[in-house]
């Protein structure tokens, strides 16, 4: 990418309402643009950076055999009926819309309900089963507050997984498979030293279920954890009878706020058995097929890496997620000559400030945008047959030989 060649700019403020330093930064970067509250487009280096994200989960748990669809955003009400979560009553975050011929359909929260009504075309045996399926997708929610940036939106990405077991011992197997694969994908992510698997309520259907919270300190949630972190619990299960069973008490905890990034359930029945999604065992007898969901937030994971690694400079994204690993900024004459022939050949790795502009306002641009490394080729660098390498993160710099620069 050239930034003569882009329409984005960078601006110097971000929109009036935006209180969220990431739905700030972010905008202000030239990488979302916001519509309403909780609503963003998501511009050329925001779609690359979601991209980035995605490829992550994606590995993982191709890794672990799931398979990856595509499901509709506009929904039928008649699966969601038969779960009781049509009703605005039960269910107060939808987004709903007539059609022009009549009837109403709904805009999807979630999927758990025309997942499993889909399923009832493809599993009828034991020898069907298990299926582990997920999507991207957009979402829409109708929440209340939406004033975090994209870290809580109205219209956002999310990464949903479902599976689809003949046993519960065949789905406690799986769930832990997907533990594992989630430990990596925050690892890959660059939020492995602050994300925390986390003890939440399973509400009606299991005891707990596990969250993966980032601790943040304008994060919505609240936890706590034990002196190594191997023990954390959401504020709403964090009581002295849940903590008896893990041999705990209060004084072994501290306190943290969070942002929810990912979780998981082990659902069993609670939506295939209103639906019928049945097998036929080996014994010829129907079954109620077992089931578990997994998410991840993936525009929201995007905003809690900005919010993370920000500094009084701007973004500063991990290398895995950064939409160009290098930034590079051509100074006079022979330096962008010399710039644009590095440029050649590397154009996925690279962001080139080819601007006609003064190097102050492209070395701020470089610190805002947040690219984990800046390379400056100039006259002067030039006279040393080298260019400088400035580490983003730390702020250090050095001069390397041309000749003796790769870029890997």
């Amino acid at each position: 990418m050239r930034l003569s060649k882009t329409f984005i700019k960078t601006l110097r403020e971000a929109p009036k309402d935006e209180i969220a330093r990431n739905g700030a930064l972010l905008s202000r970067a030239g990488y979302i643009h916001k519509e309403l509250a909780g609503i963003y487009d998501y511009l050329p280096l925001g779609v690359l950076v979601l991209e980035k994200i995605k490829h992550i989960i994606r590995e993982e748990l191709n890794a672990i055999d799931c398979e990856e669809v595509q499901m509709s955003a506009l929904q039928n009400p008649e699966p969601w009926e038969a779960t009781g979560r049509f009703s605005d009553q039960e269910v107060d975050i939808w987004f709903k819309t007539e059609l022009a011929s009549g009837g109403l359909l709904g805009l999807a929260p979630t999927h758990e309900e025309p997942m499993v009504n889909m399923m009832k075309t493809y599993v009828s045996s034991y020898k069907d089963l298990p299926v582990y399926v997920y999507q991207f997708q957009t979402k829409f929610r109708n929440e209340l507050r939406a004033k975090s940036g994209i870290m809580r939106g109205r219209e956002f990405l999310m990464k949903d997984l479902y599976s689809f077991h003949t046993s519960e011992k065949d789905l406690d197997d799986f769930y832990s498979k997907v533990e594992g694969a989630y430990a990596k994908i925050f690892e890959r992510l660059g939020l492995g030293d602050s994300t925390y698997e986390t003890f939440a309520s399973g509400g009606i259907f299991s005891k707990f279920s596990h969250e993966y919270q980032t601790i943040l300190p304008v994060g919505e949630d609240t936890i706590y954890y034990n002196k190594d972190k191997s023990l954390v619990f959401n504020k709403e299960v964090f009581n002295d009878e849940v903590l008896a069973e893990f041999g705990a008490t209060k004084s072994d905890f501290e306190e943290a706020k969070a942002a929810e990034v990912g979780n998981i359930f082990k659902l069993k029945f609670k939506y295939s058995e209103p639906l019928g999604l049945k097998y036929t065992d080996e014994s010829n007898q129907a079954q109620v097929v077992y089931m578990g969901c997994y998410g991840i937030g993936v525009s929201r994971v995007m905003g809690v890496i900005a919010e993370r690694f920000a500094d009084d400079k701007g973004l500063v994204w991990p290398e895995a997620v950064a939409p160009f690993k290098y930034y590079l900024v051509g100074i006079g004459e022979k330096g962008m000559d010399a710039a644009a022939k590095l440029y050649t050949g590397h154009e996925n790795e690279i962001l080139f400030d080819d601007r006609n502009a003064r190097p102050g306002e492209k070395f701020a641009d470089a610190d805002l945008m947040g690219m984990p490394y800046r390379i400056v080729i100039s006259d002067k660098t030039l006279d040393q047959d080298a260019l400088e390498l400035t580490d983003r993160k730390t702020g250090e710099s050095k001069l390397i030989k041309l000749v003796d620069f790769r870029l890997d």
